[in-house]
């Protein structure tokens, strides 16, 4: 069965092609059989891509043009023709995954894409400006290519579903809750692998674990998964709730939004603009949303990098401490995203906080950098897991489940 996997961002289309059993899943994610991106550059009409296969071979290029469709379309081109060849033709693709940021109330599980299902993702692309229209031209560039194939939309939005009201409701006014204003939670579907995965190193019922996942990338989120389900998250109504990020604020004061649009000049879009792109680690540091630079520019003597690396590891541990109130306890933290995968100086100073607990985790292995390993000393009363989230092996998983 040929799965392919479309992950659509606000300045990039990732694809992946899994070739997996009809008749049962691997317990292991297989490798992709083929893997493109396109990365579309801040020059009008340039996009680069590149592809490249199980066996080596590596195509990279810049085209031209105005049309994401066509870029994509182009990509997939390269699937059974030129030296990226891993099939004969498209036609011989089962199924194709589309990651959907924003599924609202109504998409609580993947679906079938239908006409309505495509009305519904752009009607929601208020909610997620940058991501749900992208994945609607992923979709479009699929009908264009492979015609009639099975498409699958899995939301980001899904695993956190299983909110509690009290976790998912804002104290406004209750008719924000019939506007359908509410937390709806996202990095749902790394969430949802890596709380699986956890149990499956651990030989452990997920069920019987309270965990929390921290998702540490460009956006930053924290889930706790309790019974197998997520009781509680940091995003919330938009992914800009939560967590310092990257270049995102987080929670903020909303009193700061009232003051600034009374005693400043701001608009809406400059708002968005300053709580999105200039904000997080890049507006305190004043030097990057990427974290290795941050830690190079605090090395050189940067105060203010100083600063927004303290504030982050603040937020990240008082973000843990919420999730803890909503577990009861816990048994498991895994990190994860680029972040959370490759800074053992973060996860260190997160776990530190949570020594009193009687977290501990082994500084040899922490230094390691491995992926899928427990860092947590054999006497540590909290097992701490490194995990690399395969958020396409997840989806092309859903997909399986649900053509089946």
């Amino acid at each position: 069965m040929k799965i392919l996997v479309l992950n659509a961002g606000s300045s990039s289309q990732k694809c992946y092609l899994y070739d997996v059993a009809d008749d049962q899943l691997p317990t292991e994610a297989p490798q992709p059989i083929w893997e493109g991106i396109v990365n579309w550059t801040q020059d009008r009409g340039v996009a680069e891509i590149e592809v490249k296969t199980a066996t080596g071979a590596v195509l990279k290029e810049s085209i031209y043009g105005d049309s994401r469709k066509a870029h994509t379309a182009y990509m997939l081109y390269t699937l059974s023709r030129g030296a990226t060849k891993v099939i004969d033709d498209l036609s011989e693709i089962d199924v194709v995954g589309h990651r959907v940021v924003h599924g609202g109330k109504k998409y609580r599980n993947s679906v079938i894409i239908t006409d309505d299902v495509k009305e519904e993702i752009s009607h929601l692309a208020t909610l997620a400006p940058a991501h749900n229209p992208a994945a609607l031209d992923g979709i479009a560039a699929i009908e264009e290519s492979l015609g009639n194939v099975k498409q699958v939309a899995v939301f980001d939005t899904g695993f956190h579903s299983t909110l509690p009201d009290a976790a998912a409701i804002y104290p406004g006014p209750y008719e924000w809750v019939e506007q359908g204003i509410r937390r709806y939670g996202f990095h749902g579907i790394s969430h949802q692998y890596c709380a699986n995965r956890a149990a499956q190193i651990l030989g452990r019922d997920l069920k019987s674990l309270r965990l929390i996942n921290c998702h540490l990338g460009n956006g930053c989120s924290l889930a706790a998964v309790k019974n197998g389900v997520s009781v509680d998250t940091t995003m919330g109504f938009t992914p800009l709730d939560g967590l310092m990020m990257g270049s995102r604020c987080g929670s903020i004061d909303p009193g700061i939004l009232i003051y600034l649009l009374r005693q400043s000049e701001y608009s809406a879009e400059s708002l968005d603009y300053m709580l999105n792109k200039a904000s997080g680690l890049r507006g305190i540091s004043g030097v990057s949303s990427d974290v290795p630079q941050v830690m190079e520019a605090i090395q050189q003597g940067n105060e203010r990098a100083k600063l927004a690396w303290d504030i982050y590891i603040h937020r990240i541990r008082a973000g843990i401490g919420s999730m803890l109130a909503s577990l009861g306890g816990l048994d498991v933290l895994v990190f994860t995203a680029g972040v959370g995968e490759k800074s053992s100086l973060l996860r260190q100073a997160v776990c530190e906080a949570w020594e009193f607990l009687g977290l501990k985790i082994d500084p040899e292995k922490n230094q390691q950098n491995l992926l899928d390993v427990d860092i947590a000393t054999p006497d540590s009363t909290v097992r701490v897991l490194v995990i690399d989230t395969l958020e396409d092996w997840a989806i092309a998983q859903q997909c399986w489940q649900l053509l089946h």
